[in-house]
């Protein structure tokens, strides 16, 4: 024997009943012995609990939806049943309403709803959805039987949640069964006590009747259809990543159905696990779906953890005080007096100390909880033995479950650590002893970030996701953009990761999409669905999206946008970024930045600060970890002063002006070059390496001596400057010529060494690092303790747009890899 069980959305629709059938016919093809439970149609229940409040109200509108209900089955009636078979079963669904409206009419007169009364009204639902489908599947030739569930399954009179009478339903079950063969369509949910009156089982009642029926019946397997493919690993709405767990145990069924899994209500299929008897959870709507197994063995997965739950909304009550310190019953008083009470507890925490407890619980009844205890602790509370009792509300939790987590350690910290990372605050930790659950209480704004930081980090055969917010989409911010783009397969197989870019704004335009953005159109979409650009606005988005695993890309030298990186930081989001002004400005908003990365979990990356994608700032950062010391900084960190004096005296180029003028049109300078050859941007870089290896410099701390002379500086436009370095060629020329008498070569070098950084003009000799430099290359030479008779030297490209955007890339996927 199997027992089929369809839920509300399974019998919903016209449809969906004749997917119903199609499932009974196949099992009778297949030569199967069934039983079929029926929930009511979608939503009739409700619609139930609606009308009997309403008719208690005295409110007359009950009548249309008493009206919407019957058209629903008759609408069924119609699709489904030849016409002359029509009539009769039109004349049993208005029988039956007329009573549930002659129950309505005696409601509204005396305006009381009891228990019992309510009962009797929502079974009409079960009562309605069975007969109508019991017609259906005879019309089609399958012999059926409508069974009226209270016939044969009986409780107690304690309406609205009734216990089942096992005895005595046991033997009505199997008595009823072994007279009739034909197959028995019954209504789920509802069952009568010994008197025959009306009773409901409580939440997944229908469920709760297939199980009854299997453990009476010792069938073979039970199959609960819904309108999902089994049990997930998490939510779905919640976590798109959400995948199907193919078998599962009873105890792990259980923890998440508890903390707030919603397929099936384990407790309700008790009778069932009792015997043994298998679950199987299946979709009406994709039958060739393995759906869920749930057993009492399961098979072994490759994850520790078998999915993860969680309770929405939930309210924290916290009993304290110092007079609870070894005093024994205090617990044994507290649970005593909840349990006389019927108050339901979710979750349990007490300190080691045993100066507290606190026990979450439904935020409906958190201030009559605080009536009751207050009253029920006066005297503790007076004598000061218990300070007082607190709710905390708008708190969610989160339960990660898994039979593979007695055996494995680590998982708590792990725990721990990722919702650390994402900035996410622990209110309280409860764990059973039987260690397959562990359960967070947290803030209710941070559950989805929560949930989707766990999936990702505990399924991580699913690559992991990093949200990424871009402001800057000039040559820079496009490169990035087409580098993670072009990088996507192979991010994704070979290192477990996906790089969502969620918004990206300019100057003019902003555009965010919580889902990501198509890297393959993102400019296009930017430009026709983008809103005017206001900074603000797009920092409080960010916030307001509240993300896991979110990083801010800064890829501009915008002076104000860095007014938002320690607020960002403050939030739990990474900041990268190429823009230097954040970290050559006042030391203490330097050291600002590190700390409240360092304080909050994230990523504070800034790699191509200085060299662009050359691994300068890294190599420093390594060395100081290390425990190095560092005694001089030498190093050409401007690609355009690195080409002209690179340029300047070779073959063709004796014009020191000449060489500018080519510099200006290949694009290396400004607009205005003397914004290069003032040093300026060679002094962020110096003073950033400087504070690096541990030297708290100023800005003021740098001298730059500047090797153009006063008129060439003076000169009030760009023509008049490059008239000036023409009139000036002497000048240059002397500086060149005494260099090469020295067997020399000028460099444009920023030297840090005895707590002082100077930024000017140098020859150096053939025994120099600097002396080979060739184009536009960037070149740093580093003397440590360790370094010391031979500098460690880092030499390449030191701008341009490809490798300035790679080097932000690897920052990107570097955190990656530490929230991993």
């Amino acid at each position: 024997m199997q027992i089929l069980k369809f839920g509300g959305t399974s019998v919903g629709s016209v449809e969906s009943i004749r997917q119903v059938i199609r499932i009974i016919e196949q099992h009778r093809r297949d030569g199967n012995s069934i039983a079929v439970v029926f929930s009511a149609m979608g939503g009739v229940t409700n619609q139930l609990i609606e009308i009997g409040r309403m008719a208690t109200s005295g409110e007359p509108d009950y009548m249309e939806l008493v009206r919407r209900i019957e058209d629903r089955h008759f609408a069924v009636v119609k699709a489904l049943l030849p016409v002359k078979e029509q009539s009769k079963v039109f004349a049993h669904v208005r029988g039956i309403i007329n009573e549930l409206e002659d129950l309505l009419r005696g409601v509204s007169l005396i305006r009381e709803l009891t228990l019992r009364t309510h009962d009797l009204i929502t079974s009409f639902g079960e009562r309605l959805s069975t007969a109508v489908i019991t017609e259906c599947v005879r019309s089609t030739g399958i012999p059926a039987q409508f069974l009226d569930a209270r016939t044969i399954i009986k409780t107690d009179a304690q309406f609205g949640q009734a216990e089942i009478n096992y005895t005595l339903t046991n033997q009505l079950v199997q008595a009823h069964f072994a007279k009739n063969t034909d197959i028995q369509l019954i209504t789920g949910f509802i069952g009568s006590t010994e008197k025959n009156e009306t009773t409901t089982l409580g939440r997944g009642g229908s469920d709760y009747t297939a199980s009854i029926l299997g453990a009476a019946l010792n069938a073979t397997v039970i199959d609960i259809w819904t309108d999902v493919d089994g049990m997930m690993t998490a939510d779905p709405r919640k976590v798109p990543n959400a995948f199907n767990i193919p078998t599962i145990t009873y105890a792990e069924a259980m923890e998440l159905s508890h903390f707030g899994a919603k397929v099936i209500y384990p407790p309700s299929l008790q009778p069932a696990f009792a015997r043994n008897i298998p679950v199987r959870v299946l979709n009406t709507f994709n039958i060739g779906h393995e759906g869920t197994l749930v057993s009492r063995t399961a098979d072994r997965r490759q994850y520790t953890i078998t999915g993860i739950s969680s309770i929405d909304d939930i309210a924290l009550v916290n009993v304290q005080g110092s007079g609870m310190i070894g005093v024994a019953g205090v617990s044994a008083k507290l649970f005593g007096i909840l349990a006389a009470h019927k108050i339901s507890v979710v979750l349990i925490s007490q300190a080691s100390s045993e100066h507290s407890i606190c026990f979450a619980i439904d935020p409906r009844g958190a201030e009559n909880v605080k009536t009751i205890l207050d009253a029920e602790f006066a005297p503790e509370i007076e004598h000061g033995h218990i300070d007082n009792i607190a709710i905390e509300r708008d708190l969610s939790v989160i339960a990660t479950v898994g039979e593979g987590m007695r055996k494995s350690s680590g998982i708590a910290g792990k725990l721990f650590s990722v919702l650390g990372k994402n900035g996410v605050n622990i209110v309280a930790v409860a764990q059973g002893s039987s260690e397959i659950n562990i359960s967070v209480v947290i803030n209710k704004n941070n559950l989805s970030k929560a949930l989707n930081a766990l999936h990702n980090s505990f399924f991580q055969s699913e690559a992991r996701m990093l949200n990424l917010y871009m402001v800057g989409t000039g040559l820079i911010g496009k490169a990035l953009l087409a580098q993670i783009h072009a990088q996507t397969n192979y991010l994704r197989q070979e290192k477990l990761l996906k790089i969502c870019v969620v918004g990206v704004a300019n100057t003019r335009k902003m555009l965010l999409d919580g889902k990501g953005l198509d890297l393959t159109n993102w400019y296009e979409q930017q430009q026709a669905e983008g809103v005017t650009t206001s900074l603000p606005a797009f920092i409080e988005k960010i916030k307001d999206y509240n993300l896991p695993n979110s990083v801010f890309i800064d890829c501009t030298s915008d002076k104000e946008i860095v007014q938002f990186y320690e607020s960002l930081l403050d939030a739990n989001i990474s900041v990268v970024t190429p823009n230097k002004v954040a970290n050559s400005g006042p030391y203490s908003e330097y050291r600002r930045l590190q700390r409240t990365a360092l304080n909050r979990g994230v990523k504070f990356l800034y790699e191509t600060n200085v060299g662009a994608g050359l691994p300068i700032i890294n190599t420093v950062q390594g060395l100081m970890t290390a425990g190095d010391r560092f005694l001089k900084i030498e190093a050409i960190l401007s690609g355009t002063l690195s080409f002209i004096f690179n340029t300047f005296g070779t073959p063709g180029w004796e014009s020191f002006a000449d060489v500018v003028r080519e510099a200006k049109a290949k694009g290396y300078t400004e607009p205005d070059p003397r914004d290069d050859l003032s040093g300026q941007d060679v002094a962020r870089k110096i003073l950033i390496l400087a504070r690096e290896a541990g030297f708290p410099l100023e800005p003021n701390d740098v001298t730059i001596n500047n090797p153009l002379p006063k008129a060439c500086l003076d000169a009030p436009t760009i023509p008049a400057f490059f008239e000036q370095l023409d009139a000036h060629n002497d000048y240059f020329k002397s500086m060149l010529s005494e260099a090469d008498a020295r067997g020399e070569k000028l460099r444009f070098v920023a030297v840090f060494e005895n707590d002082k950084a100077v930024i000017e003009l140098r020859s150096v000799g053939p025994d120099h690092p600097f002396y080979q430099l060739t184009g536009a290359d960037n070149i740093v030479s580093f003397t440590t303790e360790r370094y010391k008779e031979r500098p460690l030297v880092i030499k390449g490209p030191g701008a341009g747009a490809e490798v300035t955007a790679s080097g932000v890339f690897a920052d990107v996927v570097s955190i990656g890899s530490y929230l991993a």
